[in-house]
């Protein structure tokens, strides 16, 4: 008869958080699998628990996998846990799971806590549909196509981020997203959690100030209902760029008017470039130049 596979929540800071289900299904396993054994041998001690320990990670989830459904087969179980919160959740143990169902062994979740869903409830944005999208790529082409997928999308959107990369990935979001709400949530449930609640261009600002420190959740609002049906107004997009120009008397270039007029539209900056290059509302020699502007900054 076949074991099981149990993936459980541990916590994402505060060790107060563990269950009593999370005790007991780690005391009564055959093994564990872990994400760096590091980090739950020193749970494990905490708990006054010695159990096997074996390596289950991103680099060798395939051949880590195939031995850990193969003790399953054999009629062990199996308690799966990444270093902080739920297994599955932009985590390779989403495989495992998928492998043990398609292999008929039966998987339990054992929840607790997770950083998305603790940041939504903390946001003060809608909670009632959300969109979890995990980490953007490094890659740049691959990062703009994943936010452009969602420039449409109506329901509120948590990401994770390192620190190393938030001011970049924050930059992006406001270019290709306009400038929406924002929940930052970092160190959650630890000594310095911190939740700043602001718009992405305040964010930015913030942060070109305080270097970010610790991991970072991420929930932004989703587009407005009536975006999936109706386009912009060209027309009306290129007159705002064209009076935020005229109502600075010191003179403004059209790259900044752009820069201006987007995060107070709440219009992604390339949809404003684009309005202006179709209709006329400035000198010939500036709509070329913004053409070259535009090609630059892409």
């Amino acid at each position: 008869m076949s074991g099981k596979l149990h993936l459980v929540a541990t916590p994402i800071g505060n060790l107060g958080d563990i269950s009593e289900r999370t005790k007991q299904t780690l005391h009564e396993a055959d093994f564990i699998a872990a994400e760096d054994t590091r980090v739950t041998r020193n749970l494990l001690q905490h708990l006054n628990i010695k159990k096997e320990l074996i390596s289950y990670h991103e680099h060798n989830r395939r051949s880590s996998g195939e031995k850990i459904i193969a003790r399953i087969i054999a009629g062990e179980t199996c308690a799966l846990v990444t270093d902080a919160g739920t297994p599955g959740i932009s985590d390779p143990g989403e495989d495992l799971a998928r492998q043990c169902i398609d292999a008929n062994i039966e998987v339990y979740a054992i929840p607790g806590p997770c950083a998305a869903v603790a940041a939504l409830t903390i946001s003060g944005l809608p909670a009632g549909r959300f969109a979890f999208e995990g980490f953007l790529s490094m890659a740049k082409k691959s990062r703009f196509e994943h936010l452009n997928a969602l420039k449409d999308e109506e329901r509120t959107m948590i990401f994770y981020e390192a620190p190393h990369k938030l001011t970049r990935t924050l930059a992006d979001m406001l270019e290709v997203l306009g400038d929406r709400r924002i929940s930052i949530s970092r160190e959650l449930t630890k000594m310095h959690e911190e939740t700043m609640r602001t718009r992405l261009s305040t964010a930015i600002e913030h942060y070109a100030q305080t270097t970010p420190r610790g991991e970072y959740v991420l929930v932004i609002e989703g587009a407005p209902h009536s975006s999936k049906r109706e386009e912009y107004d060209e027309a009306a997009m290129a007159e705002a760029v064209a009076a935020t120009i005229a109502n600075i008397k010191n003179g403004l270039s059209l790259k900044d008017a752009v820069k201006i007029t987007a995060p107070e539209r709440g219009i992604p900056k390339n949809a404003l470039y684009s309005a202006v290059l179709k209709h006329d509302v400035t000198k010939t020699e500036d709509r070329e130049s913004t053409s070259i502007l535009r090609q630059s900054d892409n």
